[in-house]
C-alpha cells in the first residue's frame, strides 16, 4: 500500500462522515459515495474527500473499500448489482465493512466478494463520532489474516485497538456482543439517573457521581452531555437503530440457542420509546420517556 491510501467509504451518515474527516486529516486520498448524493456532497465538500457518483466508482479507485451502512438491506443493496461494490473491485482490495449487521449477512457478502477476487473483513467498531475523531476506535475484526495486514494501514489510522477475531462473521458477532452490553448500560443509566432525580438529586450531580463510582465505564462519561441535556446535544445513536441492533442480538441468540432476558427487556423499551415518537432522538431519550412517566412495556416480538 502506498504512503497515501487510497480509500473509498460507501455510506456517509454520522460515523462514515466521521471517518471520512479523519482520513483525509491524516493525508489519505478519499472517495466518498452516499445513497443520498446530497448527503456525500456535503460530507466532500466538509472533509476534502471527493464524491463519486456510485459504489461501483469508489470500489475501483481505492485499496480499501470502507462500507458504513444502517443495517442488513442497505448493505445489500450496496454490493450487489452492475453499480454496487463487488461490480468495481479488483483483485487485491479489501472491503472491510464496519456496519452493524447479522454474522450470516457478513459471511454471505465475504462469499461474493472473494469469488470477485477481493479479500473482505467484518469490521464494526466501538466506539462514537468524537472516538473517530481522535483516531481511538475499537475494531473488531472478522476475515483472514493477510486481508487484515492489507487494510490495517487504514485501519490505524481510526483505531487505537484492532482484534482479529477470527473467520468471517467472527467481528460481527463480536459486535453483537459488545452492543448487547451498550444497550444495557444505555436502560441501566436512563432508570438510575430518573430515579436520582425523582427522589431529589440534582441531574448534573447524580450524573457525575455514577461518572466517579465503581459503574463509570467509557460509554458512562462520552454520553454525559446526552444525558444531562438532551435537548442541546446531537444524536450520536438513535433509537430506531437501538432496535435494530437489539433485534440482531436476540436473531443470534436464537441461532444458537442462549436466553437472554436483558436483551428482550431492553429491546422491549427500545419497542416502547419508538412507539411514543422518539425513534429519531438518541438513545438516551430512554430517560427522556421515563421523566415524561411513560410506559416501557411493549408486546414481545
Amino acid at each position: 500500500m502506498t504512503a497515501a491510501p487510497r480509500v473509498a467509504i460507501v455510506g456517509t451518515g454520522r460515523m462514515g462522515a466521521a471517518m471520512a474527516a479523519r482520513l483525509c486529516s491524516q493525508g489519505a486520498h478519499v472517495v466518498v459515495h452516499n445513497r443520498t448524493s446530497a448527503r456525500a456532497q456535503t460530507v466532500a465538500e466538509e472533509t476534502g474527500a471527493r464524491m463519486v457518483g456510485s459504489a461501483r466508482e469508489a470500489a475501483t479507485q481505492a485499496e480499501v473499500v470502507l462500507v458504513s451502512l444502517a443495517d442488513d438491506a442497505a448493505c445489500e443493496e450496496a454490493y450487489a448489482g452492475p453499480d454496487g461494490i463487488i461490480a468495481g473491485l479488483s483483485a487485491g482490495s479489501v472491503v472491510a465493512d464496519t456496519s452493524t449487521v447479522s454474522p450470516r449477512t457478513s459471511r454471505r457478502l465475504a462469499d461474493l466478494v472473494g469469488h470477485a477476487g477481493a479479500g473482505m473483513l467484518d469490521a464494526p467498531v466501538s466506539g462514537s463520532v468524537p472516538i473517530v475523531d481522535r483516531g481511538e476506535l475499537t475494531v473488531m475484526v472478522g476475515g483472514a489474516a493477510d486481508d487484515l495486514e492489507r487494510a490495517r494501514p487504514v485501519l490505524e489510522l481510526l483505531a487505537a485497538r484492532i482484534v482479529h477475531l477470527g473467520g468471517p462473521g467472527t467481528g460481527a458477532t463480536m459486535k453483537l456482543a459488545v452492543n448487547s452490553v451498550v444497550h444495557a448500560l444505555s436502560q441501566a443509566l436512563s432508570e438510575a439517573l430518573v430515579l436520582a432525580e425523582r427522589a431529589g438529586v440534582d441531574r448534573a450531580t447524580a450524573y457525575g457521581v455514577f461518572m466517579e463510582s465503581v459503574v463509570g465505564a467509557p460509554f458512562v462519561r462520552y454520553k454525559r452531555a446526552a444525558f444531562e441535556k438532551p435537548d442541546e446535544t446531537p444524536v450520536a445513536f438513535s433509537l430506531d437503530l437501538v432496535l435494530k441492533d437489539l433485534d440482531l442480538v436476540l436473531d443470534l441468540a436464537a441461532e444458537v440457542g442462549l436466553p437472554m432476558p436483558q436483551a428482550a427487556a431492553n429491546r422491549a423499551a427500545a419497542a416502547a420509546a419508538i412507539e411514543a415518537g422518539l425513534g429519531e432522538r438518541d438513545m438516551s431519550a430512554i430517560a427522556t420517556m421515563l421523566r415524561a412517566g411513560s410506559e416501557v412495556e411493549a408486546p414481545p416480538r
